[in-house]
């Protein structure tokens, strides 16, 4: 077998791929009993000709794909990759670094400093945070609230690593009513469970009312704030929470997988004032940076927490001993890991500074454009398009729910829906690189298509 031409094999798919996105259905093509037949079968009891094994992937799997890197995906909020982004997730392939410790594979390990160095100063956070580079927010509120857990213990007299959690002081969680449902699993992962959160209410916009805030003393407690709630984009008043926190002594953690980035932008960062001034971040790589997935963050200001809360060690793995030397197992909750910053790397290297504000700031303009061509085609916007999020209802819950199904079975664009103020809802998304401002009216022409269409007009 010769290796380089399976690769050319591979890139000459990837690039035939990536020139069909503009024509190419948005929707997978056939269903799940199609694609186990064209998958599935009988487990194969020989060797088989790699390049013969990749044609026949591509061809079964082909039907099944979704153009998510598509600029007509607007479902959920998903990025695209940008292409350097993408090349250097190729190659992490083809390198095959064990990310866990320095030793491992150095040039790994320090690409994950280097990136957590430039992510702090774009998002504006403190210079010494540690960070976990992870799959994606989900892991990435576990890694940061399980070095709260540990903190406010600690403060409290209890040492979790030894004792664990029976019997230690009870912590409490201060969450918004409109908070992303991965911070709930995050925290039942960690052994807190729903009684011990105490729900503070929402305004319209889904945000935190932070002059409804408990009284944050007296006893172990973490707060939950959020920079873009996930239906609308709204962020909370972290600067007001953020003070409220601190003068309690309570940890302050910051829930931002997309709207953290605002803060890289000279236009919008006024929306995240403050959260620089948290004790832990989460935000997504694979959203608004446009890294292909996996890939997510967690930031702490406190290292010594972070890395008490998930560090390990044994006598068989070659520790580093230098300062300089990162092992990244300290930091992370994977042992072995895949090596997740070169491509990190390569977005913001290919980007620059100026290159991810303006890729944010246009994000949320063609939101403001969907906005408006769905609204002057008779839509209602349900919320304040702040960033890239826009909420649509046409007439009452059930016929937007038709009108997203008409949509989701055209070709054009693919979106979701999602409840909001107890009806149901369409939920536009607008996180990728490619977007234009042509698939933005293509797109709000083929929603307001399915529109008068179920309307019969």
């Amino acid at each position: 077998m010769n290796e380089r031409e399976l690769f050319r094999q591979v890139a000459d798919y990837a690039g035939d791929f990536v020139e069909a996105l503009e024509t190419r259905p948005i929707r997978a093509e056939q269903d799940v009993a199609e694609l186990t037949a064209a998958l599935g079968g009988p487990l194969p009891e020989h060797p088989a000709d790699p390049r013969g094994v990749l044609a026949a992937l591509v061809e079964a799997a082909e039907p099944g794909l979704v153009a998510m890197p598509s600029g007509r995906y607007f479902g959920f909020v998903i990025g695209g990759g940008v292409p350097a982004a993408v090349a250097a997730d190729m190659l992490v392939s083809v390198w095959d670094q064990n990310a866990g410790l320095y030793v491992g594979g150095p040039a790994a390990s320090v690409v994950e400093e280097v990136c957590r160095v430039w992510i702090a100063e774009l998002l504006g956070l403190p210079s010494h945070v540690s960070v976990a580079f992870v799959t994606g927010t989900q892991m990435a509120h576990v890694t940061a609230l399980a070095a709260a857990r540990h903190h406010v213990l600690a403060q409290a007299g209890w040492d979790v690593a030894a004792e664990g959690l029976v019997g230690a002081p009870a912590i409490r969680v201060v969450v918004g009513e409109k908070r992303h449902v991965t911070v709930d699993r995050a925290l039942r992962l960690l052994g807190i469970g729903a009684s011990a959160l105490e729900v503070v209410p929402a305004d319209d916009q889904g945000r935190m009312l932070a002059d409804r805030l408990p009284d944050l003393g007296g006893r172990p407690t973490i707060v939950c704030g959020q920079a873009g709630e996930v239906n609308t984009g709204a962020c909370d008043d972290l600067e007001a929470i953020d003070a409220a926190a601190s003068e309690a002594g309570a940890w302050f953690h910051v829930d931002g997988a997309f709207g953290l980035w605002a803060a890289a932008s000279p236009q919008l960062r006024h929306l995240v004032r403050g959260a620089g001034r948290a004790d832990s971040w989460t935000t997504d790589a694979h959203k608004w940076l446009n890294v292909a997935y996996d890939s997510g963050f967690a930031f702490c200001a406190h290292p010594e927490a972070h890395r008490a809360a998930v560090g390990v060690t044994a006598s068989y793995l070659v520790h580093a001993e230098d300062g300089r030397e990162r092992d990244q197992m300290d930091w992370t909750p994977e042992f072995s890991r895949r090596a997740r910053g070169f491509a990190v790397y390569a977005a913001i290297r290919s980007l620059g500074r100026s290159g991810i504000a303006e890729l944010v700031e246009r994000s949320c303009a063609h939101a403001r454009r969907f906005a408006q061509l769905l609204e002057a085609g008779g839509a209602t916007i349900l919320n304040d398009v702040v960033l890239n999020q826009v909420l649509v209802r046409f007439g009452d819950g059930e016929q937007t729910r038709e009108v997203i199904r008409r949509v989701q079975e055209d070709w054009t664009c693919w979106l979701s829906g999602t409840d909001w103020q107890g009806e149901h809802a369409m939920r536009i998304s607008v996180s990728n690189w490619r977007t234009t401002r042509e698939d933005v009216e293509r797109s709000a022409a083929a929603i307001l298509a399915a529109a008068r269409l179920h309307s019969g007009v």
